[in-house]
This record gives C-alpha cells, structure tokens and sequence, in this order.
C-alpha cells in the first residue's frame, strides 16, 4: 500500500522559510499544499524532542486535512549552551518567532557563558527530523544533522532562522552567506529528506 509514491502532500508547516525549502527538495511532480491553504494555526509542540514535535505537526495537520502530511521540527543546538536553544529555537524569537531577536539572544547567553566567546571556536549544530504521517496512522521519519560554529555576528541575507550565525563544518562562510542551490546539497533538512525520498 506505501509503495505507492505520494502525489499529493500537505507541508505541515506555517514557517514561510521551511516551506520554500522542502518544496525545493521535493520532486517538481508532487502537488504540495501548504496549511495555509487550509487555514490551519499550528499546534502546540509541547514534546521533548525534535521527532515528537514533528510527530506532533504531520498528525495533527494530517488528521484535519485528511491528507497525507509532511512535518519538519528543525533547530540549532550550541553546546557551550548546553545545547539550547535546541527544541526552543523558534521560541527564542518570541510569540513572532522575529529571529533577529532569537540571534541577539544567542549572542548575549554566549557573552554570559563565556565574555571571551568571540575568539573561540563555539561548537553547534543544525538538527532536522522529519516525519510523514498518513491518514490510516501510518508514520515514518528520519533524522539529518550538520556540525559546524557560531559566528561572530550575522552574516548574509539567504536562508532563514538562524542562518547568518551558523558556519558549517569545513566552510568559511554562514548559511546565510551560502546559495540556496550550495546549501541544500549539505544542510541538515537534505540530509533528512534523503533517507525519504523513496516515497517521493
């Protein structure tokens, strides 16, 4: 029944930012809609994890559309931080989720971490877990990853949420610095889709 691939999926997501890039992930031959379509308000992610909170989402979404649902719960862990803001990425950029402010914020719990930050190496990493949730309860995800550094300050205008802060591991320039088409060959959201896209 699940070998067939899906023609037709909601992206379960009200973040403009991760539905440009799962769009762009996917075969041109699927039909997406988003939940705006619909008029959906997204629910409340109160797991613990990345998998739950996209559990969450895919279901939910799911169940009100009766469709098939992609859902993504992605974040930026900093391991000085103790790997916040992990699950609360989005929420540090407040009920607007305005990530100017979430990035102001990283920068000032590093200055209170540690006043010397600027000159060391700040460990960090994007996570990604996706999950698709068809309406008979059926689900699958998987997980992708990227290490890399926090930057000194912002850097670039592509991307989104966290972007120009983030360096990825054997790179000299932020995500936000990046090209969309470089980006999506190595960030963490390919690296999910890629264990997926058999059912695409």
């Amino acid at each position: 029944m699940y070998n067939k691939k899906i023609k037709e999926l909601l992206i379960g997501t009200n973040n403009s930012g991760k539905l440009r890039e799962i769009r762009d992930l996917l075969p041109k031959t699927t039909k997406t809609l988003s939940t705006k379509h619909f008029k959906l308000k997204s629910p409340r992610e109160n797991g613990k994890t990345f998998f739950q909170n996209s559990l969450i989402k895919a279901k939910f979404f799911s169940k009100k559309t009766n469709m098939v649902c992609l859902a993504d719960d992605s974040g930026l862990e900093i391991d000085i931080l103790k790997k916040k803001p992990g699950i609360y990425s989005s929420r540090w950029g407040g009920k607007k989720q305005n990530f100017n402010k979430a990035i102001l914020r990283v920068f000032r719990e590093l200055y209170k971490k540690d006043k010397k930050w600027k000159i060391k190496k700040i460990k960090a990493r994007f996570i990604c877990a996706l999950t698709i949730y068809w309406p008979s309860g059926k689900k699958v995800k998987s997980l992708g990853k990227i290490e890399g550094f926090i930057s000194k300050e912002k850097k670039g205008k592509n991307g989104f949420g966290y972007d120009p802060i983030f360096i990825p591991k054997n790179s000299k320039i932020t995500f936000g610095q990046m090209k969309p088409s470089k980006k999506y060959k190595i960030d963490h959201r390919y690296k999910a889709y890629k264990k997926i896209r058999k059912f695409f």
